[in-house]
C-alpha cells in the first residue's frame, strides 16, 4: 500500500480485488488484507467466492467487471505452480489497474519498503468476512464488500473470444472424447463452468477439479506439485497413453483424442492429444498459424510475441505471415507494454500490436484479452482449431497429432528441450554463470562438435514502447546451423537457485521430422555440460526434471 501510494495510484476511495489459487493461509490472508486496505483508506473490495479467483480470471475481473477498469489494483494470493499447505509456499503477487503484473518501478519501491518498514496501519475492528458464498456487505455505513461467482467475469470475457457453438459441435460428436486435469488448484471451477455446463462436457472429463489447500499433498500422485508437465501431470500423462518424456506408450484404445492441465493459480497450460505431447514452443507457434479460426482474431494478428528461451517455431510463423515478433525477457510483464502499446492512456504515438498472441516455453500462452498468461484460453484454442479441422463429422477425425505433423511439414521442426537442475547452491550456480558471461566474448566463430558458434551474448532487453532496458537476462549462444543452446537462473524457485538449460536444433520441412527430440540434441547437452563446468561446479551430473 506504502508503495502504491507513493507511486500515486488513487488508493482513497479506491477498489480492490483480492483472492487467490487456493493453497493454505489464503483464506486467513484475505481477512487480514481486507483490515489493512480499510486502514489504507479503501472504500470497496471484491472477493471470488470462497477467497478463489484464478490469476487470469483476477486479470479479468480489473479489467472486465461492472464496466471495467473500476479498481486500482488487485492482491492474488499465489506462488504459481509451487506446492501449497503447512509447509510449503505462499506468495502474494500484485496486479494494476491494467490488470497486468505490477512493472518493476513497483515491485521495487515495494522491496526496498521491506527493508525500511517501521509501521502498518490494519483496521481490528473490520469483522470476518463470509467468503465461502456471495454476498454484499456494508461496514460502518462505508466500506463496501462484495463477494461474487469467482468464474463469471473471466467466462463471459471467454466466450467473446472464441466460438462456443463451434467448440460445443466437436465436443459433441461421438468420436471425439478429452479429459482435463486441474490437478485441485483454482481451476477446477472454471473447467466445471467453462466445459461441462456451458460447452456440454460430460462432468467424468474433469479430473481433480476440487481446489485444495495442498493439491492434493505429498501422497498425491503429483505429489501437490500443481505443474502441469510431463513429470508432475502423472495421471493425466498415464491417461493420455505416453510416458514422462511424451512418448507413446501401451494400446491407443480408449485414449481421449485430447487432453490438458493446468497449474495451481491456473495461467499455465500443458496440451496432449491421443498419445501425442505437444511442446509449449509448437502449441504457441500451432495457434499463431491457425489464429484465423478464433473469432478474436478474425482481423489477423498484428504482433506476437515469445521469451528469449522459446523455441523459434513462432518466429516462422511470424515471417511467412509477415506479422511483427518480438523476443522479450521471461516473464509476462514484458509482453504487457506490447499488450498496450498505443493506447492512449499508457502509450500514445506508438504502435499498436493487438491483436496480439504471446507465450513462453515454460508452458503459457496467452493474448491481450487479458494480462496474464490464461490456462483456460489455450485450452479453448487448441478445441477451436480442432473444432475447426473437423467441421465434417462424416470424415474422419483430425487428432491433435495430425495437425501439429501438419505444422511441421509447412513449418519444418525446432526440436526442443529443457533441463532443470534445482536446488542448487545460490552462489555455485552464479558462478557459473558468471563464467558464461566471461567466454562469451571469445566464443564467436568457434568450432565445437562440428557445430561453429554464430553469436554467444548475455541477453539484453530495449522494450520497444517505453524503451526500459533489462540486462542479464541470460546466456544465448547461437550456432551458424541454427541451434541453440541458453542458460538462465530461474526466479521461480523457492528454495536455492534453479538452472535452466534450453537445447534447441532446427530441422527443415524437407528433413526428418519424426525423431526423438531427446535424441536429437543430447549433443547439444553434452556441449552445453562441457562449456558451463555445470558438473563439477554444482556436484549435478544430471537435471532434476527434463521437459
Amino acid at each position: 500500500f506504502d508503495a502504491c501510494k507513493a507511486d500515486g495510484v488513487a488508493i482513497q476511495g479506491g477498489t480492490l480485488v483480492v483472492s487467490g489459487d487456493g493453497r493454505y493461509h489464503n483464506k486467513a490472508a484475505i481477512q487480514v488484507i481486507v483490515k489493512m486496505a480499510v486502514a489504507n483508506g479503501v472504500k470497496t473490495i471484491w472477493i471470488g467466492q470462497e477467497g478463489l479467483l484464478s490469476t487470469p480470471a483476477a486479470s479479468a475481473v480489473i479489467r472486465n467487471r461492472e464496466g471495467g477498469f473500476v479498481p486500482f489494483g488487485g492482491f492474488i494470493l499465489s506462488a504459481s505452480h509451487n506446492p501449497g499447505g503447512l509447509d510449503e509456499d505462499f506468495g502474494i503477487k500484485f496486479n494494476c489497474e491494467n490488470g497486468g503484473p505490477a512493472p518493476e518501478k513497483v515491485t521495487e519501491a515495494m522491496f526496498a519498503n521491506t527493508k525500511a518498514i517501521k509501521e502498518y496501519k490494519i483496521c481490528k475492528g473490520i469483522p470476518e468476512i463470509d467468503i465461502m458464498k456471495p454476498g454484499s456487505y456494508v461496514i460502518a455505513d462505508k466500506i463496501h464488500v462484495e463477494v461474487f461467482d469467482c468464474t463469471e467475469d473471466h467466462v463471459n470475457l471467454l466466450s467473446k473470444v472464441f466460438d462456443f457453438d463451434a467448440i460445443k459441435k466437436l465436443i459433441a460428436r461421438k468420436d471425439f472424447s478429452m479429459v482435463y486435469d486441474s490437478m485441485n488448484g483454482v481451476q477446477g471451477p472454471y473447467a466445471k463452468k467453462v466445459l461441462v455446463e456451458v460447452l456440454g462436457a460430460p462432468e467424468s472429463c474433469l479430473m481433480n477439479a476440487v481446489p485444495k489447500e495442498d493439491f492434493g499433498g505429498p501422497n498425491s500422485p503429483s505429489h501437490g506439485h500443481a505443474d502441469p508437465n510431463l513429470t508432475h501431470a502423472v495421471e493425466l500423462v498415464k491417461k493420455m497413453g505416453t510416458n514422462k518424456t511424451g512418448e507413446k506408450v501401451g494400446d491407443p484404445a480408449g485414449v481421449p483424442e485430447f487432453g490438458a492441465a493446468a497449474d495451481g493459480d491456473a495461467d499455465r497450460n500443458m496440451i496432449l492429444g491421443k498419445q501425442w505431447f505437444v511442446s509449449p514452443s509448437d502449441s504457441l507457434a500451432i495457434i499463431a498459424a491457425n489464429a484465423g479460426c478464433i473469432p478474436f482474431f478474425k482481423g489477423g494478428l498484428k504482433g506476437c510475441a515469445r521469451s528469449m528461451p522459446t523455441s523459434g517455431a513462432l518466429d516462422l510463423v511470424a515471417k511467412k505471415k509477415k506479422i511483427p515478433v518480438f523476443v522479450t525477457p521471461t516473464g509476462w510483464k514484458f509482453f504487457g507494454n506490447l499488450m498496450d502499446s498505443g493506447d492512449e492512456k499508457y502509450f500514445p504515438n506508438t504502435p499498436v500490436y493487438t491483436p496480439f498472441l504471446c507465450g513462453e516455453e515454460s508452458f503459457g500462452t496467452g493474448s491481450n484479452h487479458v494480462r496474464e498468461k490464461d490456462g483456460m484460453w489455450a485450452v479453448l484454442a487448441w478445441l477451436q482449431i480442432l473444432a475447426s479441422k473437423n467441421k465434417d463429422e462424416s470424415k474422419p477425425f483430425v487428432s491433435v497429432e495430425e495437425i501439429t505433423k501438419a505444422h511441421w511439414k509447412e513449418y519444418g521442426r525446432n526440436y526442443y528441450c529443457r533441463y532443470d537442475y534445482e536446488g542448487v547452491d545460490s552462489g555455485k550456480a552464479n558462478e557459473m554463470m558468471e563464467g558464461l558471461k566471461a567466454k562469451c566474448g571469445e566464443l564467436k566463430g568457434k568450432e565445437m562438435k562440428g557445430m561453429t558458434v554464430k553469436t554467444a551474448v548475455n541477453f539484453e532487453y530495449k522494450d520497444p514502447v517505453d524503451e526500459s532496458v533489462s540486462s542479464n537476462q541470460g546466456i544465448n549462444i547461437i550456432f551458424t546451423d541454427g541451434s541453440r543452446i541458453v542458460f538462465r537462473l530461474s526466479g521461480t524457485g523457492s528454495a536455492g537457485a534453479t538452472i535452466r538449460l534450453y537445447l534447441e536444433k532446427y530441422e527443415k520441412s524437407s528433413g526428418d521430422l519424426d525423431k526423438s527430440q531427446f535424441e536429437v540434441v543430447k549433443p547439444l547437452a553434452e556441449l552445453a555440460l562441457e562449456l558451463s563446468d555445470l558438473p563439477a561446479l554444482t556436484g549435478r551430473s544430471s537435471p532434476t526434471v527434463i521437459t
